[in-house]
């Protein structure tokens, strides 16, 4: 009709802490649609957020209460994946429902407590010294006996075929930190079907 106003919606382009930016174009993009992606997945790339995002990503994609966002926003270390729990089952309520995301953390608990991931798979054990001095990766792929050298696995990590809790690794420099434990524990993955769990201590 003419004369009649126009109004128009832009946002910024969300991007992670490292700069890339979420979108189907991207690899291992989160989708909506649980044809496309399930709810245990959907959950898992909230549960994986770097810790960086976590308070963002809160304010963007939940309806947490500001002052909730902010308690989770001050934990710090391991406790930080309290936040990421946090994140992962509001952002799932909202997509997909409250079933579907206690049913997903339910999985997430039982692949890496009760040995969902399989009881014969081999395990690292690192205490709490262990893991505050930051452990190379690579170093961790051999004790596992996922890798004889550290070549072999320098190989599979510029492959794409080395994975930290299902998640890329994206350099042969990277360690492990206490984020990336989940519930005491962290899988390593060479390939699709070669697995290992790290295991926290006392």
């Amino acid at each position: 009709t003419e004369g009649a106003g126009l109004f128009g919606l832009t946002s910024p382009l969300i991007t992670t802490a490292d700069g890339k930016k979420m979108g189907k174009t991207e690899s291992g993009a989160v989708w909506l649609n649980e044809a496309q992606l399930s709810a245990y997945d959907y959950w898992q790339f909230w549960r994986n957020t770097q810790d960086a995002d976590v308070g963002r990503f809160m304010r963007l994609f939940t309806d947490l209460a500001p002052d909730e966002v902010a308690r989770y926003e001050a934990l710090e270390g391991a406790d930080i994946n309290d936040a990421k729990i946090a994140l992962a089952n509001a952002a799932t309520t909202l997509a997909r429902g409250a079933e579907a995301a206690a049913a997903a953390e339910a999985t997430a608990r039982q692949t890496f407590v009760a040995g969902g991931v399989g009881d014969d798979l081999p395990t690292i054990a690192l205490t709490p010294g262990d893991l505050a001095g930051s452990p190379a990766l690579v170093d961790l792929f051999i004790s596992a006996g996922l890798a004889k050298s550290k070549g072999e696995i320098r190989r599979l990590i510029s492959g794409g075929g080395a994975r930290l809790n299902g998640e890329k690794i994206e350099s042969d420099a990277q360690t492990l930190t206490p984020g990336d434990m989940q519930d005491g524990h962290a899988k390593l993955s060479a390939g699709k079907k070669r697995h290992a769990i790290i295991k926290l201590e006392a």
